[in-house]
């Protein structure tokens, strides 16, 4: 199908509709977006209905040069896909993968008696439903179909009454995608120039990698204390045995004050300086002992009991972001990994729509939760009147429904033990237990803090504390109890832990059993996890329910975090960019101006705020009041235009340490076109590259100097005769390599190769280096002019003609073999077959999703882990020793959801015999569609590396 570009400079919600009748004798075509949600629906309607799925957005701005149609080739615009000139319209096409599909589609409506658009009732789907109208163009009536839950009754309801398509939430969703584009295509390009090659910018991936890179610095700002405490077990002097059979007779408090001033903790330690920050006591060991023996064997006395009844009421229904942290904090799962398995519930209609940001339940909801708690646990755990919960953020869409199991009544994990796979039961129980402690009654009891008071034998008045808690009554908690973030504090208990104290009044005495000094450092910030990330970038209301898997993806597949065990790291690349960012564009990633963006799209949605006006102001600037610093500041376009030449590269591109060298040199990280570097002593100091296994804030003056003292296989062999460069030889992440070294600014790309398996960093030579720098090589070419080639690729040396390859059987033959032996392999028939499979280096266990053991294996391309049917690598931070089986199928369970290796078509020479004309005539049309790709991929390469490095939506 040609490629769609939108006619009218408003809003989609002022189009016309073009009038529809019913096709005589066809039947209803519902369309939904995926398969698995098509086949349960189908199942549902019966044989009176087509249901029949998309498979996603069938139509996207350009991804490249060659998606872009001839008739706007030659346009300003055309490298970003939106017209910004006439009303900002996008320019949409079919996505190549997609054709095919919007082929039958096609035809399906043609024989449609109507038209049901039943995508997801958010803005997406609701986006996704008028592409479709527009790309189908159907002549019968179509009717849009919105359902919280696929269940039988569910879908009933929806078929029985449809609405109009909602166009103010097509406007929000397209001026979010509108937006995206223009940010990332316009501030991308300037990481490219400034920064590395191939990076990416985007409305929120920018500001979460700023998030994350800002608690790095803190951490590397962090000076650690040490200080001491004292902790004392007491016995309660004259009990009987007239109490509680279980009542404890004695109980530990924590030296608190010393002559009326308080003892310093750790939060009385200034994180950058590590000096306290009060007037209070500072122990040190010597002290804390000293005290200790001071008051061995002295009788305190309670001064101060305070009572007060504990109330803890349940935890609000989950919605998007907080069921992504509990499954993170209790199942250790990644956002990905938590949103694919609720898309596989919800699509098989086991629970509701998994992206919202409501927690309000229906009536048939509140009732379905209370009964199953009533027969569960009685009467008493129900309160007398249903639990509402509203969420109070801004662009809270109180339409929709909490996550939730589907239904009317809600099934028991024990009921669908044997209908889910273990992930699926694991998060399903994980939702069912969440609602239905949702409308349980209060968990209550006592919560106790005592104070004991004495004196030591120098008379120094001290004090000791402690506290407790007893639960009288669950309520809630006994179907489900919250999880903690970790990096939370020890006095951050949960909700369910209990401690008994005594029973204890005013002025009674207590003997010191033992008094324990114990010391402590001071830790740093703990590293943002994707759960804590998404709560941090929800509590600033920047993101959507949408959106926050895909952005902790993008930002460790775009190199800028990692994970070191469940914690984010950020790489220098983040450092570099994010600096670059601050200095120059620093509303672009100001956390109050993203969030704005959000609410202002939000006032999209709802009708209030025009959709050119707004992308107007955001990109071309105005004083309207809308976008922000930006608009006031002239516009993204002039902001970038003005802004690039004042970017100095050096300067982003450095990032000083608190460490220093041996000597006392101030030591700088830098981001190279090699990677990251360590330079200490100023411009003429030497460069020692960085392990990718180092983390930012383990580069103390300690590393840095086993860094600068270590001896490096780096050196430089001689001055390359082509180029005039130096070369040298340098270990990589893929092995040692030779390389031309060019100069920081370049425009020309340093000329690398493999050091054969013969020859080491240390022993190789400038002649071997030259000769490495030839490959690869041309050989000859044939009777037909092919050009044959000789390569060294990871699969060892090999010559190349065309798509055909043969291995060479050394590596020296790289440089030997000639073109009469190149054209005598390829004669002989290819070689298939495999080397004996080498021994698993690990056996993890059987993989959830396919029940395939899961083992890790090496391979060409490093370990990986493999189920026998799927195989995915190893990231970084992952290591062999500690891979446990869940990190195992969160990789194998990434790697299934992305898209395949697609195999080359097969041509099939005898499926049926066609009329000659005809066969000409198709051969001629492939190869004419051949000539215009072809052409396509020549013309504008910026477009086409913007598409492989920016993100669609992010």
């Amino acid at each position: 199908m040609p490629p769609t570009k939108t006619t009218s400079a408003t809003s989609t919600g002022n189009r016309a509709p073009r009038k529809r009748t019913a096709a005589a004798g066809g039947k209803p075509l519902v369309i939904v977006e995926s398969p698995a949600k098509a086949k349960t629906i189908a199942g549902y309607l019966g044989s009176d209905y087509v249901v029949e799925a998309s498979i996603g957005h069938i139509r996207d701005l350009p991804r490249n040069a060659a998606d872009v149609p001839a008739a706007h080739k030659g346009e300003s615009w055309a490298r970003l896909g939106v017209d910004v000139d006439h009303g900002f319209e996008p320019l949409y096409v079919v996505s190549p993968d997609r054709r095919q599909q919007v082929a039958r589609l096609k035809q399906l409506v043609k024989e449609a008696s109507e038209i049901y658009l039943a995508t997801d009732e958010d803005r997406e789907g609701e986006a996704i439903a008028w592409h479709l109208i527009d790309t189908l163009k159907p002549t019968v009536p179509v009717r849009r179909m919105v359902f919280h839950e696929i269940t039988r009754e569910a879908i009933a309801r929806a078929v029985a009454s449809p609405r109009e398509l909602d166009t103010a939430l097509v406007d929000a969703q397209e001026t979010r995608r509108i937006l995206d584009r223009l940010y990332g295509y316009e501030v991308s390009p300037v990481l490219w120039k400034k920064v590395l090659p191939k990076l990416s910018a985007g409305r929120v991936q920018s500001v979460a990698t700023r998030i994350v890179v800002e608690r790095e610095r803190a951490r590397m700002r962090f000076r650690a204390a040490d200080y001491w405490s004292v902790e004392g077990t007491f016995d309660v002097v004259g009990q009987t045995g007239a109490g509680d059979a279980g009542e404890p007779r004695q109980l530990s408090a924590n030296l608190v004050t010393v002559d009326d001033r308080r003892v310093a903790t750790g939060r009385d330690f200034d994180p950058d300086t590590g000096r306290v920050t009060s007037d209070v006591v500072h122990l040190d060991e010597a002290g804390a002992r000293g005290l200790a023996a001071r008051l061995e064997g002295t009788r305190m006395a309670v001064s101060r009991v305070d009572e007060r009844p504990y109330r803890r009421r349940p935890y609000a229904p989950f919605m998007t972001s907080t069921l992504q942290q509990e499954a993170g904090r209790k199942l250790g799962w990644s956002s990905q990994q938590t949103m694919r398995t609720a898309q596989r519930l919800y699509e098989n209609g086991f629970i509701t729509y998994m992206r919202t940001d409501s927690t309000n339940l229906s009536e048939t909801a509140l009732s379905a939760a209370r009964s199953q708690a009533r027969e569960l646990y009685g009467d008493a755990y129900v309160p007398a009147e249903p639990r509402r919960y509203s969420k109070k953020a801004k662009g809270a869409q109180e339409a929709h429904e909490a996550i939730r199991p589907a239904g009317d009544s809600f099934r028991t994990p024990g009921q669908l033990a044997g209908q889910l796979a273990r992930d699926e039961f694991r998060l399903y129980e994980l939702i069912w237990q969440r609602t239905v402690a949702s409308q349980m009654a209060d968990a209550v009891g006592q919560t106790v803090s005592v104070r004991l008071a004495g004196r030591s034998t120098s008379d120094e008045a001290v004090e000791f504390s402690t506290s407790g808690r007893t639960i009288t009554f669950p309520g809630f908690l006994r179907a489900y109890v919250e999880g903690k973030d970790e990096g939370a504090t020890t006095d951050e208990e949960a909700d369910d832990a209990e401690r008994r104290l005594p029973r204890l009044e005013r002025g009674q005495p207590l003997d010191t059993a033992a008094l324990d000094p114990k010391g402590h450092t001071t830790s740093p910030p703990a590293r943002y996890t994707e759960p804590s990330l998404v709560k941090a970038l929800e509590e600033l209301g920047i993101g959507r329910p949408s959106t926050y898997a895909s952005i902790m993806q993008t930002i460790q597949d775009r190199g800028y975090v990692w994970k070191k065990g469940s914690a984010l790291v950020p790489t220098f690349i983040a450092f570099a960019v994010v600096n670059l960012l601050e200095q120059h564009f620093a509303a672009l990633i100001d956390y109050d101006f993203t969030a704005s963006l959000e609410a202002e799209l939000d006032e999209i949605a709802a009708g209030d705020l025009r959709r050119v006006d707004w992308l107007t102001e955001f990109y071309f600037g105005g004083g309207g009041g809308h976008a922000g610093g930006i608009a006031a500041s002239g516009g993204l376009k002039s902001v970038i235009g003005q802004r690039l030449e004042e970017i100095d590269a050096r300067g982003v591109n450095s990032i000083p340490l608190q460490a220093t060298a041996p000597n006392g040199d101030p030591v700088v990280v830098r981001v190279g076109r090699y990677g990251p570097y360590l330079q200490a002593g100023g411009e003429e100091g030497a460069r020692i590259s960085i392990p990718d296994e180092i983390a930012p804030d383990e580069l103390t003056s300690e590393r840095v100097a086993e860094l600068l003292d270590a001896p490096s296989s780096d050196r430089e062999l001689g001055t390359d005769p082509e180029s005039g460069f130096p070369v040298a030889v340098k270990a990589g992440r893929y092995g040692p390599y030779v390389t031309t070294l060019v100069p920081e600014g370049s425009k020309e790309a340093p000329r690398t190769a493999s050091l054969f398996k013969t020859m080491t960093p240390e022993t190789v030579t400038f002649e071997q280096a030259v000769q490495l720098l030839t490959l690869p090589r041309t050989v000859g070419r044939d009777a037909d002019g092919e050009e044959i080639q000789a390569l060294n690729g990871r699969y060892g040396p090999y010559i190349k003609k065309g798509t055909d390859s043969r291995s060479l059987e050394s590596e020296d033959r790289l440089f030997t073999v000639t073109l009469d032996e190149a054209l005598a392999i390829f004669a002989q028939p290819k070689q298939r077959g495999r080397a004996a499979a080498k021994p698993p280096l690990k056996e993890l266990g059987a993989d959830p999703v396919s029940q395939g053991q899961v083992t890790v294996r090496e391979g060409r391309f490093g370990p990986y882990v493999t189920d026998g049917e799927v195989n995915a690598s190893l990231r970084k931070g992952d290591d062999i020793e500690t891979l446990t089986l869940e990190r195992a199928a969160e990789l194998l369970a990434d790697r299934r959801e992305r898209a395949p290796v697609k195999k080359k078509a097969v041509k099939k020479t005898a499926a049926k015999k066609a009329p000659a004309k005809k066969a000409a005539a198709k051969k001629a049309a492939a190869k004419s569609t051949t000539t215009t790709k072809t052409a396509a991929k020549k013309t504008a390469v910026r477009v086409s590396d913007v598409a492989e490095t920016v993100p669609a939506g992010s």
